[in-house]
């Protein structure tokens, strides 16, 4: 749904109102008035399904548009597919019938849509309103350009408010500058709290209650008392400053302790500890077998990717999963070096590279011996530096030593892959990382999801303010998307993390620039 403020007509701006006998207008009537909206190409591209999201207001799509779409519909990606799919739905409700084509045929909210064509700026005689929008952008082969003088001359032929609803926001402002009235596409929009990382609620509990709580495991409370709580959402039960306990909401106001080892051992690697409340939480969601959506937020540092990593290689090698995928979109930040020469690993391998770092960390070649191998028998102590005594002997002689994360990508038990080609997957029994899922569209994230078949669970982590996808901001990308449509589900759950880990001065950094 898109909420808008429709303008008011050049009458009730002159005319006074009857105290009597004309009924007072309210914000409710002025949402239910019909209004025209010109649809731009990246809306279409964005949300092919848009059309049927207007309720019973009229769609105009300049023919403009058609052209702009024409030179993706080739494209072999997400933005191609989603022009091929605009192009199927509007031959299929035109049904080949010329008459509908501009007249508009009705959609499923009750509104109209249609393919608007207009002469205004080939007019010998061109409209005072058109002929300053000419004096102002004087290029009249500019697809933009011809959008907005769209948007002027369907408002000189109708009364009804005309909205520009695009996503480009240069754009909006030129529109803003000619007083066209301009809007963002907001159905897939998410409020502005929903994309902040919020601090873990806390409840005040009796000194009793905690008590009782720590030694039967789970404690239920009223409603009134916590107040309106999602399920499997982690709050600190407190009795004091001093007396504080992390639980998670089950439902009805019950509330169960968590389930986290102290460290996680990881294969022939580092023994990983939760650093702060944040990732306690995260962790105790990651291995718990019946929840098969995460979604995370967190700024830069907070050990996002490093700890839903080193939980998949957890439950993998305790054979609750047949492997471990971990993923991320193909989107540079800043000017990319172009076209990169080698295999299609060669290619891929700088876009992954910060999931290489976090193996790197978890999983080292030569690991210390108080933190790799702490806790391990001796026997698996002589077996790994006999091991690492051969790599080492076969780089003497000229080959490069595999790395232990190399080794489970040769048995098959890790991927480590671009994004770009999940299309058309079926993905069972498998921990799935998607890092950066704020890079994704909302059309993006639900092939994701959809992915995903009996037995497996996706991790989505990301930060939604950090974002280089053009076609996305903050409040409107796949990870906050899927967040907002999949909150309060049993299968779901979600945690931000605001502390800082990687370093003070990253914390800083992330905090303070």
């Amino acid at each position: 749904m898109l909420r808008s403020n429709p303008l008011e007509t050049l009458e009730e701006q002159t005319t006074p109102m009857p105290t009597k006998t004309k009924p007072k207008r309210t914000k409710a009537t002025e949402a239910k008035q019909v209004k025209n909206f010109v649809l731009d190409t990246n809306v279409l591209l964005h949300d092919p399904h848009c059309l049927n999201r207007f309720e019973n207001n009229h769609v105009f799509i300049p023919v403009e548009v058609l052209g702009e779409m024409d030179k993706f519909k080739n494209e072999q990606t997400e933005r191609g597919a989603n022009a091929r799919t605009v192009h199927r739905f509007l031959t299929q409700i035109f049904d080949h019938q010329t008459t509908k084509v501009t007249s508009g045929v009705a959609t499923d909210g009750g509104g109209t849509v249609r393919i608007f064509i207009h002469d205004a700026l080939s007019q010998q005689k061109p409209s005072p309103a058109i002929r300053r929008f000419l004096e102002i952008f004087p290029d009249r082969d500019h697809v933009d350009h011809k959008i907005m003088a769209a948007c002027l001359a369907l408002q000189e032929k109708q009364s009804l408010p005309c909205i520009l609803i695009t996503k480009d926001l240069n754009m909006q402002l030129k529109a803003m500058a000619l007083g066209i009235t301009c809007q963002d596409y907001l159905n897939d929009k998410v409020s502005a709290e929903d994309a902040e990382e919020g601090e873990i609620r806390k409840i005040k509990v009796e000194a009793h209650e905690l008590q009782r709580f720590g030694s039967s495991l789970s404690i239920d409370l009223e409603v009134g008392r916590t107040g309106p709580l999602e399920i499997n959402e982690y709050v600190l039960l407190e009795a004091s400053e001093q007396k504080l306990m992390p639980a998670r909401h089950m439902g009805n106001g019950h509330f169960q302790r968590l389930k986290v080892p102290q460290s996680l051992q990881m294969p022939r690697g580092i023994e990983l500890r939760p650093a702060n409340l944040g990732q306690l939480c995260f962790l105790d969601a990651l291995l718990d077998p019946s929840i098969s959506l995460i979604t995370c937020y967190g700024q830069a540092g907070t050990g996002k990717t490093l700890i839903a990593v080193a939980a998949g290689l957890f439950l993998t090698t305790q054979r609750e999963y047949n492997g471990m995928t971990v993923s991320r979109p193909v989107v540079a930040m800043g000017d990319t070096l172009g076209f990169l020469p080698g295999t299609l690993n060669e290619k891929l391998h700088p876009w992954l590279q910060s999931i290489y770092d976090a193996f790197e960390v978890l999983l080292p070649l030569h690991p210390n011996r108080h933190e790799g191998q702490q806790g391990q028998h001796a026997s698996e102590r002589k077996k790994q530096k006999k091991q690492v005594a051969q790599q080492q002997d076969s780089g003497s002689t000229g080959q490069t030593p595999m790395k232990p994360y190399e080794q489970l990508i040769q048995r098959g038990l890790l991927e480590i892959e671009a994004l770009c080609y999940i299309r058309g997957r079926s993905i069972p029994n498998r921990f799935f990382v998607l890092d950066e899922a704020q890079q994704l569209t909302p059309l993006e994230a639900k092939t994701v999801v959809t992915r995903m078949s009996k037995g497996s669970k996706l991790v989505m982590v990301g930060d939604p303010a950090q974002i280089d996808n053009p076609y996305v901001d903050r409040r409107s990308n796949g990870l906050v998307h899927t967040r907002n449509r999949l909150r309060g589900q049993k299968l779901t759950a979600h945690i931000s993390l605001t502390k800082g880990e990687r370093s003070m001065l990253a914390e800083m950094g992330a905090t303070l620039m």
